[in-house]
């Protein structure tokens, strides 16, 4: 149970390299102990930027605080609010739009479920 605690630790801490612009991420842990019970693990981050290309229900690239501009892509079922939680149309989300993305860490990808429109000052 330690060795797995350490390694989510551990993927945890590199997701956080990943994501520059991190401001918090969920962890879970999938094992099965020896009595039976399964435990489930997921790790989800959420990211602020500027977006710089948008393509609803495909992609999405932000400018954060790394170097390089970030590279999303979106689940089948991305949900895009506002601020206050009230569900918006991809329409709203423009070039140079300050958003917030909730995404999760797929191989090489980085899939997003949700994009939060954030207000212009942040």
């Amino acid at each position: 149970m330690i060795k797995l605690f350490v390694s989510v630790a551990f993927a945890t801490a590199l997701m956080g390299s990943v994501a520059f612009a991190q401001t918090s991420t969920t962890s879970t842990t999938v094992a099965t102990h020896p009595n039976g019970v399964t435990e489930t693990t997921t790790t989800t981050t959420e990211s602020f930027g500027t977006v710089t290309e948008f393509t609803p229900g495909d992609s999405l690239i932000l400018k954060t605080e790394a170097t390089e501009p970030m590279h999303y892509t979106f689940s089948k079922n991305v949900e895009y609010v506002n601020a206050h939680g009230k569900v918006i149309e991809a329409s709203k989300i423009r070039k140079d739009s300050k958003v917030r993305v909730h995404f999760v860490k797929q191989g090489n990808d980085l899939v997003v479920d949700k994009v939060i429109l954030t207000p212009d000052k942040h």
